[in-house]
């Protein structure tokens, strides 16, 4: 039995671009605008930076393997800063290493975007109390898109590169497009308050960025010259829970009749 295919047309996501379509004996010509192309172009050629150090490491790899295959969004992995727009950090930070990412990323050219992937990136995770590691990457550089999970799998870092290029098509549009929101839910705020807190003061960004300019040959910080830290906010005691609250029956048993 035929399939009857008349009427159906097949529509490719180019067509979106088309603004208008003359046909000429044997030439067919289409007209759009510079700034679609460049949009299209700019958010279907993200290149990747990896700064990974640990277990999330694995699954960005499986992200770029044939059978996820990130290069189908044109996205690929690249070794040098210079020629990436996009940082995608998975895994823990150190203390030591934080000023050597802060410099790659200093030495990527804008436009230019980053990506925190898994909880150590985040906020540290198991690591957060310990002294040589940072409580989540946001606290000496901006990132544009969290992909929380530990580890997340090829499919959430897929769906971040998503939400990124969604953002450069808004922002190629004129929008407003604001930095997502740091995943807060079951985790605790670090002592350094992050990059874009009101709170934060302007002395930690000058002594990271002091730090990560003045890297010794030895691969040692100049801890010596740099500004002085201000002093660590007292961290606030939580509230004694009233038992209760969650037991209506000890409430009655204190209540005199």
């Amino acid at each position: 039995m035929a399939v009857n295919e008349k009427g159906q047309n097949f529509h490719h996501p180019l067509y979106d671009l088309v603004q208008g379509v003359a046909s000429l004996p044997g030439l067919d010509m289409a007209f759009t605008t510079a700034d679609k192309v460049l949009t299209w172009g700019m958010q279907n050629s993200l290149w990747v930076f990896p700064m990974a150090t640990s277990c999330c490491g694995i699954e960005f790899m499986a992200a770029a393997c044939s059978r996820f295959d990130m290069d189908r969004i044109g996205s690929i992995a690249r070794g040098t800063p210079r020629h990436c727009d996009v940082m995608i950090i998975a895994g823990t930070i150190t203390v030591k290493m934080a000023p050597r990412v802060k410099k790659l990323w200093d030495q990527m050219p804008e436009p230019k975007w980053a990506i925190s992937m898994g909880s150590c990136a985040i906020s540290g995770d198991f690591y957060r109390d310990i002294y040589s590691v940072v409580p989540g990457v946001d606290t000496f550089m901006p990132i544009d898109v969290y992909v929380p999970g530990c580890p997340p799998n090829p499919d959430d870092l897929l769906r971040g590169m998503r939400r990124l290029q969604e953002k450069i098509s808004a922002k190629r549009a004129g929008e407003f497009v604001e930095r997502d929101k740091r995943p807060s839910h079951g985790m605790r705020a670090p002592s350094v308050p992050r990059l874009g807190d009101p709170a934060r003061d302007p002395a930690y960004s000058d002594a990271q960025l002091h730090c990560a300019l003045h890297l010794d040959k030895g691969g040692g910080l100049t801890a010596a010259s740099a500004p002085q830290m201000p002093r660590l906010p007292e961290p606030t005691p939580e509230p004694t829970p009233d038992p209760t609250e969650d037991d209506p029956a000890a409430a009655t048993e204190d209540t005199p009749s």
